[in-house]
């Protein structure tokens, strides 16, 4: 059976009443979010864990009866998340003033300049040495395979590259459906991991 379902009934099915923010600042506190990780299961608990064990245990399925079941289960959570969020916010608040043209005209030229001759010296380097080590040839990505997240190919496996500090930022929503490779930039060489 093939069906649509449209946004509003998505919406009913779900009983949910989104807050609302003022403009941008959802977006910051996101942003604050990711630098200071305060959702991490640790803090909050594993969702698609949690969830689903709410689903099987409940018989009044709605919002109110998971807020009331996940409060008994993690009662600081809230407050734990906050305080780590509320923290990097107050960062945000102390670095914005801080921030004039001149500084934006500074950070889009060196990641226009710098971080691209950077990141693309090291992905030719990387692919080669991997390639090398396998006896396989290597190239770079065109434009539309790196819309899809491949930096490259050894041989016929495609891969994405990414610094190692890729794998804790909060920004995984970007699926890469590809064999990753793991930088580590040292004094006087990079490590690299290549996944298996």
């Amino acid at each position: 059976m093939n069906y649509s379902l449209k946004n509003e009934s998505i919406q009913a099915y779900n009983e949910s009443n989104p807050s609302s923010f003022p403009k941008y600042t959802s977006q910051l506190i996101n942003w604050a979010n990711q630098n200071a990780q305060g959702t991490r299961a640790v803090v909050v608990g594993q969702m698609s864990d949690l969830f689903p064990e709410f689903m099987n245990s409940s018989e009044e399925i709605n919002i109110e009866e998971w807020r009331k079941w996940y409060v008994e289960r993690y009662p600081d959570s809230f407050e734990k998340a906050t305080d780590k969020i509320y923290g990097q916010v107050q960062n945000l608040r102390n670095a914005i003033p801080l921030i004039d043209r001149k500084m934006v005209e500074k950070w889009v030229e060196d990641l226009v300049i710098s971080k691209t001759f950077n990141g693309l010296y090291l992905q030719k380097a990387i692919l080669g040495s991997l390639a090398d080590k396998k006896g396989l040839t290597y190239r770079l990505a065109s434009p539309a395979e790196e819309s899809v997240g491949i930096d490259g190919f050894v041989g016929d496996v495609p891969y994405s590259i990414k610094p190692d500090t890729y794998k804790t930022m909060g920004r995984l929503s970007e699926v890469i459906d590809v064999k990753m490779i793991y930088y580590t930039k040292k004094k006087t060489s990079i490590k690299i991991e290549v996944e298996d």
